[in-house]
Order: C-alpha cells, then sequence, then structure tokens
C-alpha cells in the first residue's frame, strides 16, 4: 500500500506540474492536428527510481537506463486533435541495496545486491498540448532479468550465488515531455515498475 500511495502521489504531481505549465503557455496546440515537431528517431538518456522489488529484494532501487523511440502514425489515432503514435524501447538498469534474506547454517543473512536489467517495448501515444509541452502514455511489456552481486559477502563459507531469474512483466507509464529546442527536451514518467527523469535529443 506504502508504494502504491508513492506511486500515485508522484502521478499526481507530475500531472499538477504538466497542467499548470498548460495553462501558463495556453495556446491551439491541442487543436492543431500535425502542428509538433517532425523526427524521425527521438533517443533518450535517463536516471531511474524502482519502486517495486518483485520479491527478491528490500525497499527502492536506482539506475540509470535509454529509450529509442520512432514514430509510426504521425496525426496519432485520433484524427481532429495534435496528437502521434510512436514505437519505443529501452535498456535499464536498477540497483537495489540489501536483497534481504540468504538461509546459510539456519540463520538468515543479507548481503550484496539485487541487480535488474530491464528491457521495456511500448506503445508511446503523445498528445501535443502547448507550444513546448506534450504528454504521453506507454502501455507495453518488459523482460527483466535479475542477478545478486556478492550474496555471500562477508559469510565465512558461504558460497551460495543467489537465483538469477529471467522473466516478463507488463508496464505502463505516465509523462510529460518540456521541448528545450527543436533537438533537446526533458522527459519525466512515473508508473509501473520505475519512474524516471532524462533528457531526450532528436
Amino acid at each position: 500500500m506504502k508504494r502504491l500511495l508513492t506511486l500515485l502521489s508522484a502521478m499526481a504531481a507530475v500531472a499538477a506540474a504538466t497542467t499548470l505549465a498548460g495553462t501558463a503557455t495556453a495556446d491551439d496546440t491541442i487543436r492543431t492536428p500535425g502542428a509538433h515537431l517532425k523526427y524521425a528517431l527521438e533517443g533518450e538518456v535517463h536516471g531511474l527510481w524502482g519502486w517495486t522489488d518483485y520479491g527478491y529484494a528490500d525497499g527502492g532501487g536506482l539506475g540509470i537506463g535509454g529509450r529509442i523511440s520512432v514514430p509510426i502514425v504521425d496525426n496519432g489515432f485520433v484524427p481532429s486533435i495534435n496528437n502521434s503514435v510512436a514505437i519505443s524501447a529501452g535498456l535499464d538498469w536498477l540497483s537495489y541495496g540489501g536483497p534481504g534474506c540468504y538461509h546459510f547454517n539456519g540463520t538468515c543473512y543479507g548481503a550484496g545486491s539485487a541487480d535488474y536489467i530491464f528491457i521495456p517495448v511500448v506503445m508511446q501515444w503523445n498528445f501535443y498540448v502547448a507550444k513546448r509541452w506534450s504528454v504521453f502514455g506507454e502501455p507495453g511489456v518488459a523482460i527483466y532479468h535479475l542477478f545478486y552481486s556478492n550474496p555471500c559477502d562477508g559469510i565465512a563459507g558461504c558460497n551460495y550465488p543467489g537465483p538469477t531469474v529471467t522473466s516478463l512483466t507488463p508496464v505502463f507509464y505516465a509523462g510529460a515531455r518540456y521541448q528545450i529546442t527543436d533537438h533537446l527536451a526533458v522527459v519525466m514518467r512515473v508508473g509501473y515498475p520505475t519512474i524516471s527523469v532524462g533528457v531526450s535529443f532528436m
């Protein structure tokens, strides 16, 4: 419940900031189909906070990652407003300290760290709400791989390598993009399983 409240609070904060920014720069952008920057490729780098641990680690994780997005529909699914659709794929790395309990010789130990590699693939639906602001939703899936680093660190006689897990998980993000120039933007994203802030290049 605590993690859910944290996520909802973060989403509300981003939504509020986006709404205020859109109001401050109100124009007819959203009502003008096609009136947005045309680009062939968007590359993004970002910092990450993972708020869910899938039961293999403790608390939240920090990491870095990147995205590549390719527009596939310039006028989006709703022809009467300014929207577009892209396919976005990424590579994210997250590290969680204190992976929890290792049972060795009948004793519970916590050591090392749990690390995740995520490969998300999403549909990115963009809505251009003002001249420099756009918001988007991203439903999709991600492959993740879990591995442990030094699970026996400091435990004499322990040679347990820790489990590795590879699985598939649904993902969903909501975000906002502020266009600093035609080729540089700040991107904020909240959702499941991560929250990110970064910059994108077009």
